[in-house]
């Protein structure tokens, strides 16, 4: 199955986990819950941050 990414809508995007994906142009992490898109930032340590929803990101 391809995935698009959340917030460009690009193709260039690599799973990197289970149910967990990674978007090349946005540099984001992302997975579904229940249809909605979660959004991390990858920090410097390699830890998640998670993004508001409500943020300029989406």
């Amino acid at each position: 199955m391809t995935y698009r990414c959340p917030v460009c809508g690009g193709l260039q995007v690599g799973k990197v986990g289970s149910d967990q994906y990674y978007c090349w142009n946005c540099f984001l992490e992302f997975n579904y819950t229940h249809g909605v898109p979660n959004l991390y930032e990858l920090a410097e340590d390699g830890s998640l941050i998670a993004i508001e929803r409500n943020s300029d990101f989406v």
